[in-house]
């Protein structure tokens, strides 16, 4: 099974934003810093989400695992329901993505668990232009 961490993140809410995406499995790790441009912090969550699993997608991981410090996006997806009608169309994607996998799990972990994830979305809010 594949481990995915994801972190999105803001300078500012809004303000420049970036996607944090660390997979690990089968013996090898991959990195990913994506600039999402201007957006709030919660966007950035679900834009790294729904990087992450297009990049699973393209990459045949089928069996994925995914590990999140928002408890928004977890919640979200584990009730299919988004509280606030913005992220709606960002759930809609992501729940979409979701259903071509085989296998799906996400669970909420604690940030000091999420730096790896952390650290690259904070490095893609530094590649915005």
């Amino acid at each position: 099974m594949i481990e995915v961490y994801i972190d999105g993140a803001s300078a500012g809410n809004p303000g420049p934003s970036g996607a944090g995406i660390f997979i690990k499995g089968h013996g090898s790790a991959e990195k990913y810093s994506i600039p999402l441009g201007l957006m709030s912090n919660h966007e950035a969550e679900y834009h790294a989400l729904i990087n992450a699993l297009e990049i699973c997608l393209n990459n045949d991981y089928r069996t994925v695992s995914f590990r999140t410090d928002s408890e928004l996006v977890s919640r979200a997806i584990e009730k299919e329901f988004a509280k606030n009608k913005k992220f709606a169309p960002l759930l809609e994607k992501s729940l979409k993505l979701i259903n071509e996998l085989d296998l799906f799990f996400i669970k909420w972990i604690p940030s000091k668990d999420n730096r790896t994830a952390d650290e690259l979305a904070r490095l893609a809010i530094r590649k915005n232009k």
